[in-house]
């Protein structure tokens, strides 16, 4: 238990040190946001600090650091350091910039980010990417929810019939102005997931000695051997470093009133996930004593293990509020992958989005995909395992080139002379991770470990050395200053 109460302890020190370090290279200043400057009535609407924080935290909290966090979990307590430097060194620097920079470029998304600084390819590219991304990610976010809420009403009530109640609330969700529905409910959802995840590692903690969450160890006890190195950092996305955070900081980015709420709510609101993240990992190795019995509870559905440790330690009644804390996660974030589709997609097609006529059109197809890849999901036995695979590591993808994207961006406009190193390692790490996983996993091109390994460390390790050229060359009096940004940039 020590080594969990350090880890909060030291992502609560990340915040105040490493947060502040991030905002001082960025340098927020007074000019308008786009919530003041446009105010849509739709997108960008002007959001107080502590609500906007709430929607930011429901938007990026949703199965990833609940079911992500149980299945690292099986990895060991070695899960706790990826969770806290992961987060305070990666994922909140990541959520921070692509929100910052978003606000800078009129709550743009990060696929026309990625054509500003990264060039047209990369612009289109990023355009299919991050709406294939959104739709498994809100297929992944009703299949989980369903199942849950499936355990705990009645038999007429079952999957389908959930599926298709989530599915409808997305759609609301998708075309209402932001502060009409999730402005007004997800600061109420935002304190019941706190409240939540507080109850159950209470629970934890305060068991008379039934369970013992376990001390750090850098031992890989995964049960079939699994190596950490990447399906770890895989596996555990949200709770870490995600690339779908880079998809719902834009739309916030478009609701606060000025640059200077953005570390406390961009980088504070990721800092909020690891902690739940923490938690749900420490339920996970206590609750069932060994990896491998965790390990054999995930594969009845990470929603089962939910709802038997939620039961587990807090009785019928404290569980069934502590599911549906979970219940509402995952779903508040479904809602907002949507919504971020319909955006990029606006973006596109050049669609006004004031128009309920053309939000409707990019909103319905967006959902009838959802829906089939749902019906995939609960058809098949492991349909759920499928998408949620494919899920994470297009979501660590993201994440690597969001990380590029705002190297790219403060070595254009970045105040201080090194200040890029502070996305350019992550940023590099996340690189070797995405590429190891791919070429190493079944569901990409399962080729030998060690070849995956050498070529995962070269790609990251070449794209480091373009960065660094890049580094050089803006850093440079005598270099041409002709010098353009085409290999990082602009």
């Amino acid at each position: 238990m020590i080594s969990l109460l350090i880890s909060f302890a030291v992502l609560i020190a990340g915040y105040i040190v490493y947060g502040k370090v991030a905002e001082k290279i960025f340098a927020p200043d007074n000019r308008q946001t786009p919530a003041i400057a446009i105010n849509d009535g739709v997108d960008c609407v002007p959001m107080k600090r502590w609500k906007a924080f709430l929607v930011q935290l429901l938007n990026i909290a949703g199965t990833g650091p609940i079911f992500g966090a149980l299945m690292g979990a099986v990895f060991g307590p070695v899960v706790f350091l990826w969770i806290v430097f992961g987060s305070i060194l990666g994922g909140a620097v990541h959520d921070y910039m692509s929100g910052m920079i978003s606000s800078r470029h009129k709550g743009a998304s990060i696929a026309e980010l990625s054509g500003t600084y990264l060039g047209k390819v990369a612009k289109w590219i990023m355009r299919v990417f991050s709406v294939v991304l959104l739709v498994l990610c809100g297929t992944v976010f009703v299949t989980s929810p369903a199942g849950l809420l499936d355990r705990l009403t009645p038999g007429w009530m079952n999957g389908t019939f959930w599926t298709i109640v989530i599915l409808v609330y997305y759609l609301l969700a998708t075309l209402l102005p932001i502060d009409k529905l999730i402005g007004k409910l997800y600061p109420i959802f935002g304190v019941l997931l706190i409240v939540m995840a507080g109850a159950v590692i209470g629970g934890i903690i305060f068991s008379g000695g039934k369970y013992t969450i376990p001390e750090l160890s850098l031992q890989n006890l995964h049960p079939e051997g699994t190596p950490i190195w990447p399906y770890m950092f895989i596996t555990v996305a949200c709770g870490a470093v995600s690339g779908f955070h880079a998809t719902q900081s834009p739309m916030i980015a478009k609701c606060i009133t000025s640059e200077k709420q953005g570390r406390s709510i961009f980088y504070g609101a990721m800092i909020g996930e690891a902690v739940i993240a923490l938690v749900w990992a420490a339920a996970g190795v206590s609750f069932y004593g060994t990896t491998q019995l965790l390990n054999e509870a995930l594969k009845g559905g990470a929603s089962n293990v939910v709802y038997e440790i939620s039961t587990g330690v807090l009785g019928v009644v404290g569980g069934v509020f502590a599911v549906a804390g979970v219940i509402i996660c995952p779903i508040t974030s479904g809602d907002t992958a949507f919504r971020s589709a319909r955006l990029i997609l606006g973006e596109t097609f050049k669609l006004d989005q004031k128009k309920i006529k053309n939000r409707l059109l990019l909103t319905i197809p967006l959902l009838v995909v959802g829906g089939l890849l749902t019906w995939f999901a609960i058809a098949n036995d492991n349909g759920f395992q499928i998408v949620w695979r494919y899920f994470s590591w297009s979501n660590q993808t993201l994440a690597m080139i969001t990380l590029w994207v705002s190297t790219a961006y403060l070595l254009k406009k970045g105040k201080y002379r090194f200040g890029s190193l502070i996305t350019a390692f992550p940023a590099t790490f996340m690189t070797g991770v995405s590429i190891t996983y791919i070429l190493m996993a079944q569901e990409g091109f399962d080729l030998n470990r060690s070849v995956s390994y050498a070529a995962g460390a070269a790609v990251a390790a070449a794209l480091f050395v373009v960065y660094l050229i890049a580094l050089i060359r803006k850093n440079n009096p005598r270099s041409d200053n002709s010098f353009r940004y085409d290999t990082l940039g602009d």
